[in-house]
């Protein structure tokens, strides 16, 4: 699939700590990718981490800053309204302007960032991303349904903005009392899986 964890490392990826609401680099704007960056090893090495801990915590995207790390990347994996996988990457994403009176779409999202909190959110039923891949040719991502919200809310991060910013302080407050109630459990789960997933690893190697 297009923009799919790259698998040419000499090493395998690791598993990377994802920050936490609070913590000051989410609520930044992430620098915009450059020459310098595009084609690295280390970007491919990040782009590959990311997609390996996204799925170690079951998540659907994953941007750069989620990782600790800023620059203006994020990754997904996605299934839309129809029921397609849509799989890849984008570097310096830019959500297309909608115009007054579209179509929104209300329903469940979370982010790994606020590990174990989830509420309803009313965001645009289409979305349109333009952005660079790994190696700056442009790229163009069209999502309906869920795959636009998750379009919309991993270039939110980008941007320095967590999908409990858009809620009333009511609502937000009620987010982090959800989040500090389970996410021992959260942490505890995506552990086990990263522990099974090393383990399988290691017995293939043998």
């Amino acid at each position: 699939m297009e923009g799919a964890p790259v698998s040419e490392l000499r090493d395998r990826p690791t598993v990377l700590r994802i920050t936490e609401v609070g913590e000051e680099i989410l609520g930044s704007a992430c620098r915009t990718a450059t020459e310098e960056d595009f084609g690295s090893p280390e970007l491919a090495r990040l782009i590959d981490e990311m997609f390996l801990t996204m799925y170690v915590a079951d998540g659907c995207g994953l941007a750069a800053n989620q990782v600790d790390v800023d620059l203006r990347l994020f990754v997904y994996d996605c299934t839309d309204e129809d029921g397609v996988r849509h799989v890849g990457h984008v570097l310096n994403p830019v959500v297309e302007e909608q115009e007054p009176g579209r179509r929104l779409i209300e329903d469940t999202e979370g982010c790994l960032s606020v590990p174990g909190a989830n509420t309803r959110l009313a965001r645009p039923a289409h979305a349109v991303v333009r952005g660079v891949d790994q190696h700056g040719e442009p790229v163009v991502i069209e999502g309906e349904g869920y795959f636009a919200r998750c379009l919309q809310h991993e270039t939110d991060h980008l941007n320095g903005q967590l999908y409990i910013d858009r809620l009333s302080a009511r609502d937000r407050k009620k987010m982090m009392k959800q989040t500090a109630d389970r996410r021992e459990k959260v942490f505890a789960e995506r552990a086990a899986k990263a522990a099974k997933l090393a383990g399988a690893e290691a017995g293939a190697e043998r």
